[in-house]
């Protein structure tokens, strides 16, 4: 069964943002070709999160969410933004249509952090990890964690990226989720980008790694582990 499109797509727009920032941590003369136009929507409030879904925290240089049972490395050296993406009065990522102005205010961030500040230029690729949740409510009809890839490719494919491949399960620890590959040329370097998609305690999860070479995301992907002891 399709999703509908008239809900917005937040986990597409934190993939977006995220490929943006690392798109225009790059040499000035990209940033000045590929800087998107800034949306004009007011910024909406974020609810207070579900107190019985964790937000997961950072200790010791690991990411870890007892309800999902996550644990995620973060190298050494990289910088967190993820307050900062769920701050309401934050810039907002760049509208992707007409049809999907926003993301949903239900939405959270629970993870942001980039191998070096988004506002600092650099000729390689900003890598990335992103991991955001949404309740399934906000998407009538998902079922599945496929369904996710759908409306994803076709929002990859209109900002340059190229699917490697159809979407396809994957197993991690004790967990099994659904996994697309994706490219993009960026001037004479090339971004690299897996996307993870799981249903999970009534979330739709999403876990996002942007890297300057395969090699480089498959080397964030081999820190995520889940367990079986998730609520």
């Amino acid at each position: 069964m399709a999703l509908r499109r008239a809900r917005p797509l937040f986990v597409i727009v934190v993939i977006v943002l995220a490929t943006t920032i690392a798109a225009l941590a790059l040499s000035p003369r990209l940033c000045s070709q590929s800087a998107p136009a800034s949306s004009s929507a007011t910024p909406k409030k974020k609810p207070a999160p579900n107190p019985q879904f964790d937000p997961g925290s950072v200790n010791g240089g690991t990411y870890r969410n007892k309800t999902l049972g996550l644990s995620c490395k973060i190298p050494e050296g990289w910088v967190l933004r993820t307050e900062e993406m769920n701050a309401p009065d934050s810039d907002k990522p760049p509208d992707l249509s007409a049809e999907n102005p926003a993301p949903s205010a239900a939405a959270s961030v629970l993870l942001a952090a980039f191998s070096r500040p988004p506002a600092a230029r650099g000729e390689d690729v900003n890598s990335s990890i992103l991991i955001a949740a949404e309740s399934v409510s906000a998407y009538p009809g998902l079922k599945d964690a496929v369904q996710y890839f759908g409306p994803l490719t076709e929002v990859a494919k209109a900002q340059g990226f190229t699917a490697d491949a159809e979407p396809y399960e994957i197993a991690i620890g004790t967990r099994a989720l659904v996994r697309a590959d994706f490219h993009k040329d960026v001037g004479r370097r090339v971004m690299w980008q897996s996307t993870l998609a799981m249903l999970a305690h009534g979330y739709a999860v999403s876990i996002t790694l942007i890297g300057g070479t395969e090699d480089e995301v498959e080397n964030l992907m081999e820190g995520l582990s889940f367990s079986a002891n998730g609520k």
